[in-house]
């Protein structure tokens, strides 16, 4: 039978020894002698929390000890008569020693690779902490955290009016960091706010100073630029401690009553455009090639001019050094120049001269070798150009049959 079945006779616990049975029979606490001497299991839990709570009483000097039973039943008589006075510090003591604990351990705080942490000790600008485990004493600093490497951005769509008195929708995004955390915290209450301000002033003033037609077409990278300047000269004007990364145009255009016609305008500055473009090209297609033949006339007029003033030298050279022999001997360079000259007729002119009087011999030149070419019996033959005159020939034949006839009588002298 188990030892807490009901009605059974078996009363002992597995943790108590054979005295617990018949120990309780009579009051207070006097029968369990047998039942300390021979219970070996656990402690009872609220003998544990009532010891624990003597001692803190003695600790805090009140009275110690069990209360005894007045019932006269034999129990064990409780300890009687005053202890040690109570300690009034005590207890405060040791709630400010735990406050203090509890206090000192809420002061440690992590701060994240990414970020910094901006110290403010009763408000007062104290410190700007690095990543790692960091500890200030709580209630009294205050640490707020700022992200240093996320690169924040906002976006903006404003419809404003131009220089000349048109309004255009402007669409425009910024891209930002914190470069300060000091000044991020402290110089302005709302810096993305502040920020979003500042970018919708530099818009609006840059747009009012452009016309609509360049900011709808080619003035769109000039807008950008102007705007990315004056945002960056009103952050530093402010202290917010944010770098501006980059101003991006994301699309600019018309209203939309006048979108057609202005869309019409555009295509036509573009082919205007185009058409410029195809000039250019051909331009510079047109333009070196003209300059190269400009260039080479130049330098031939260049080359003859040097041609002709060496020949000319040396003419002029050869006629000063003809001078000076002339004057040692007029007469036989006299008759030297004639000779040169008549060389220089003959061998460029196309006649042949022969002299045919009767009381000269006959004279002629190489006709096989005259202009025109051919021999002398193809010349008498041929009727081309350059035929000779009939006396001359009447005077080749006749000198010809001469000297046959003086060949053949010398034959027949020989034979006899």
């Amino acid at each position: 039978m188990a030892w807490n079945e009901p009605g059974g006779g078996n009363q002992h616990d597995p943790w108590s020894g054979g005295g617990r049975r018949g120990g309780n029979d009579g009051g207070g606490n006097g029968g369990g002698g047998g039942n300390r001497g021979g219970n070996q299991g656990p402690p009872d839990l609220e003998e544990a929390l009532k010891k624990f709570q003597d001692k803190l009483n003695s600790m805090l000097g009140g009275r110690g000890g069990k209360g005894g039973g007045n019932d006269g039943k034999g129990g064990k008589g409780g300890k009687g008569g005053g202890g040690k006075p109570r300690n009034v510090l005590a207890l405060p003591g040791l709630l400010i020693v735990v406050a203090l604990a509890i206090w000192a351990a809420t002061g440690f705080y992590l701060v994240d690779q990414s970020e910094r942490g901006v110290v403010l000790r009763f408000g007062k600008f104290q410190e700007v902490v690095t990543p790692g485990l960091q500890w200030n004493p709580p209630l009294i600093d205050d640490v707020r955290m700022v992200n240093v490497t996320r690169v924040r951005s906002l976006t903006q769509t404003q419809s404003m009016l131009t220089r000349d008195e048109n309004i255009v929708e402007v669409e425009i995004s910024a891209q930002y960091q914190v470069a300060d955390p000091r000044d991020f915290v402290l110089n302005v209450r709302n810096p993305q706010l502040s920020i979003e301000n500042a970018l919708d002033s530099a818009l609006r003033h840059v747009v009012g100073g452009t016309d609509m037609i360049d900011i709808l077409t080619s003035g769109r990278e000039i807008l950008g630029s102007s705007v990315a300047s004056r945002l960056e000269a009103y952050q530093e004007n402010y202290g917010t401690g944010i770098r501006l990364q980059t101003i991006n145009i994301e699309s600019t255009s018309a209203p939309d009553q006048v979108i057609d016609a202005f869309d019409d305008v555009i295509r036509a500055r573009e082919d205007r455009q185009r058409t410029i473009n195809q000039g250019i090209a051909y331009a510079n297609a047109i333009i070196p090639e003209a300059q190269g033949q400009a260039q080479r006339v130049v330098e031939q007029g260049e080359g003859y001019r040097e041609s002709v003033v060496a020949r000319a030298r040396g003419q002029a050279n050869r006629f000063n050094a003809l001078l000076a022999e002339y004057e040692k001997n007029p007469s036989i360079m006299r008759e030297r120049l004639y000779l040169d000259a008549i060389s220089d007729v003959f061998a460029n002119t196309s006649k042949v001269m022969v002299d045919v009087a009767d009381d000269s011999p006959l004279m002629y030149l190489p006709l096989d070798q005259r202009p025109g070419g051919g021999s002398a019996g193809s010349d008498t033959n041929s009727g081309e150009e350059g035929e000779l005159d009939p006396r001359v020939l009447e005077r080749l034949r006749s000198s010809q049959s001469s000297s046959n006839n003086s060949s053949n009588s010398g034959i027949r002298r020989e034979g006899r």
